[in-house]
């Protein structure tokens, strides 16, 4: 068994009370799992603050705690029974505690970090594929789970805690994998969770304004400083060299020991030329020759050109780590993204899309490429917008649908604790101020996806957004069984639809 002085070495940690030679086999922030032999992490949050679970831990046998409050505060008995460390940051001692709970595992991969406003599930997902054709053994943690060897479990966030973060490259390490890719978000930056890794590779998408509101981000600024801190803890970046802000972003993540650009519209260390869009039986989505640091043509199973702006990233990460072309190119066309601009229905009729576009930006994203690459006959969109987040997604969400498609049909999301016909309201007020005419409001889900399949027209083609791969709608606290492909399936079979 360690003692706590071990895993203590590298942090800001000040012993208060007790002694830090006390054994301890576990880090925990979680009091209701917390057990005897645990250091128990305090922490103040926005709902709840830890530190006054410390009376009843101590009843359950738990002797450590890390606080980031004054001795004099807390309900604690006077003698040398228990010991207490102080910390300034506990976010980041929490990471480097189970850094070292984990016996570092972090140094026994190469870790590639992904972040940007969209794009970063689509993209994890392609690289992972391409290094696995190539051979590679690769782990994957993001939206849509974390992969390990073959086997996938969920994930509550975008970016786990940290605890859970080197708790998986701990697994990843064990089963041989030598690469893990993962999804950063930015309130992981915020929140610490990756305090004490250094990115092999850091990867910068794009950025637009989002994410900012009531328990996300106080402004755009502090996004983009957020987004930008993946690169600062990196030792290679890549950058989409058509990203917004880029100038404020270079100046934010300092110097690197190299620094590589990726376009898919213009010069860059990796770019693409001889764009096609395609769509015929089996496959929908583009072809394009990769140009520079690698040479190969590929074709990509995801519409539109800033799916191609992703594949882009990912080629230029498999140029670094020296991968061929040929796998390269054999990994993009197997790439199935759950939910992500996923053909779910393709009837004799008209088609069903479902993608996780769930704000402004990627939805006009996706509507925009649909239209002007794919030519329908109609476009017709089915969404809602979650509650408890700025309500800016929602309206903006609204004036995208009136502008860029054909037939809108606005329907619940995840309501959250909010009431489903209020975020519905706003929504609607957005699309009808912005000129949209051609709509329906459906509250139900089902049925909202239902109807649009009943009243498709010869060569329309149904966008299914703003949840993708996601299982759940939830409701004041509950989460309950919903899959829109399930969905769509079904209500596909019901209707008699071939």
């Amino acid at each position: 068994m360690k003692n706590l002085k071990n895993w203590a070495e590298g942090t800001d940690l000040v012993l208060l009370k007790g002694t830090d030679q006390i054994p301890v086999n576990e880090v925990s922030y979680d009091s209701r799992i917390a057990a005897p032999g645990c250091v128990f992490v305090c922490m103040q949050g926005s709902r709840f603050d830890s530190h006054d679970c410390i009376p009843e831990l101590y009843e359950k046998g738990v002797r450590a705690f890390i606080v980031e409050k004054d001795l004099s505060v807390l309900s604690l008995p006077e003698d040398d029974s228990v010991t207490v460390m102080k910390t300034k940051d506990v976010r980041t001692t929490l990471a480097l505690l189970s850094a070292a709970r984990f016996d570092h595992p972090e140094k026994e991969l190469k870790i590639i970090g992904i972040t940007g406003t969209k794009g970063k599930t689509t993209s994890s997902t392609m690289l992972r594929t391409v290094l696995e054709e190539a051979g590679v053994k690769t782990g994957l943690i993001g939206t849509n789970g974390c992969f390990i060897a073959g086997e996938r479990t969920a994930t509550r966030n975008t970016t786990p805690e940290s605890y859970e973060l080197f708790s998986d490259f701990r697994k990843m390490a064990d089963a041989g994998c030598g690469i893990c890719v993962m999804e950063v978000s930015s309130q992981a930056v915020k929140m610490k969770r990756t305090a004490g890794i250094t990115f092999d590779i850091g990867v910068f998408l794009n950025i637009s304004p989002d994410h900012i509101g009531p328990d996300e981000h106080e402004s755009f600024e502090e996004y983009l400083n957020c987004k930008a801190g993946v690169l600062r803890q990196a030792k290679t970046v890549v950058i989409n060299k058509e990203t917004e802000h880029l100038s404020e972003l270079l100046q934010r993540i300092g110097s690197h020991e190299k620094t590589v650009f990726f376009s898919a519209s213009g010069d860059a260390d990796e770019r693409a030329e001889n764009i096609r869009f395609i769509s015929e039986e089996g496959f929908f989505g583009s072809e394009f020759d990769a140009v520079g640091l690698m040479n190969c043509t590929v074709r990509v199973p995801l519409p539109g050109k800033y799916n191609i702006s992703n594949t882009l990233s990912v080629i230029t990460v498999a140029s670094l780590l020296k991968i061929d072309a040929e796998s390269v190119a054999k990994g993009i066309r197997a790439t199935s993204v759950d939910g992500r601009s996923e053909v779910v229905a393709a009837t004799d009729r008209f088609s069903v899309l479902v993608d996780y576009a769930h704000n402004e930006v990627s939805m006009e994203s996706l509507l925009a490429a649909i239209r002007e690459d794919y030519h329908p006959n109609r476009l017709v969109v089915v969404f809602g917008c979650g509650g408890n987040r700025s309500k800016d997604r929602r309206t903006g969400m609204g004036t995208v649908a009136a502008k860029k498609a054909d037939f809108t049909v606005i329907t619940s999301d995840n309501p959250r604790y909010e009431k489903p016909e209020d975020i519905l309201k706003d929504i609607e007020d957005a699309y009808l101020k912005a000129g949209g005419e051609s709509y329906v409001l459906i509250p139900d889900r089902r049925e909202a996806i239902r109807w649009s399949m009943e009243h498709a027209e010869p060569g329309d083609l149904i966008a299914v957004i703003g949840k993708g791969h996601e299982d759940y709608q939830e409701i004041c606290g509950v989460r309950n069984h919903f899959l829109d492909k399930e969905v769509i399936l079904e209500e596909k079979e019901k209707l008699g639809l071939k």
